[in-house]
C-alpha cells in the first residue's frame, strides 16, 4: 500500500520548497523566526519535532498560512 509520510517530512519539505522558490538561505529563514540556525535545520531535515508556536513562527515568516506547511506537495 500507499506510504504514508510523517508530517515532520511533509514539514521539512515544504520549508526546503519555499526557501528554494526565494531564495533564501537556511540562516536567513531562521532568523526571520527568532530561531537558531541549527535547530532550523532540523527542522527543515525532519530531524526534529516541533510545537504549535513553532508552527505559528513558521508560518508568520514565511507567509504559508499552517495547514498549507502540513499537507503533502506532488
Amino acid at each position: 500500500g500507499e506510504r504514508l509520510m510523517k508530517s515532520s517530512d511533509i514539514l521539512a519539505w515544504n520549508l526546503l520548497r519555499h526557501r528554494y522558490d526565494n531564495n533564501l538561505s537556511q540562516e536567513e529563514l531562521a532568523w526571520r523566526i527568532g530561531m537558531d540556525v541549527k535547530r532550523y535545520a532540523e527542522i527543515e531535515h525532519a530531524q526534529a519535532h516541533t510545537t504549535l508556536l513553532t508552527l505559528d513562527k513558521l508560518s508568520h515568516a514565511t507567509g504559508i498560512p499552517v495547514p498549507e506547511l502540513l499537507p503533502p506537495q506532488p
